[in-house]
């Protein structure tokens, strides 16, 4: 896909559905009942930090961050493609691009394993997950 169809014959709707779908699973995957006690805990974050944090900044650069991946993926699958074609790409990325990087990353920055299995984990799931949408809503 060309840039400039992004501004033509590009289906937003599904774009902005999936990035609401991210904010839904970031705030299961990421609360108490799934990994959120041990994510605080492996990041060194309390609830007074998180209560103490510029919340319009987070949530603002991470909507316009995940219109960008979320746009990213949709061009990448193109006009042509299905569900499982979303899925399958979406998994490829999540694994061997997301996870990947985030494993060097904290190889160097000695993190815990737990906490790249939580941060990778949300990024395969959600990846897997939009791109089935995207190819589903083609």
């Amino acid at each position: 896909m060309h840039l400039s169809q992004l501004t033509t014959d590009f289906d937003w709707l599904p774009v902005v559905a999936c990035t609401g779908l991210a904010f839904g699973l970031g705030a299961l995957w990421y609360s108490r009942v799934l990994f959120g006690k041990v994510w605080m805990q492996e990041v060194g974050l309390t609830e007074e930090a998180v209560g103490d944090a510029n919340m319009g900044l987070i949530f603002g650069g991470t909507i316009v961050l995940q219109l960008l991946v979320v746009t990213a993926l949709s061009a990448l699958l193109g006009p042509g493609s299905d569900w499982l074609t979303g899925l399958q790409t979406g998994l490829w990325i999540g694994l061997f691009w997301i996870a990947t990087a985030y494993g060097i990353t904290y190889l160097f920055e000695q993190r815990p394993l737990r906490l790249w299995l939580i941060n990778a984990g949300y990024y395969v799931v959600l990846f897997a997950i939009d791109g089935a949408v995207l190819g589903a809503w083609r």
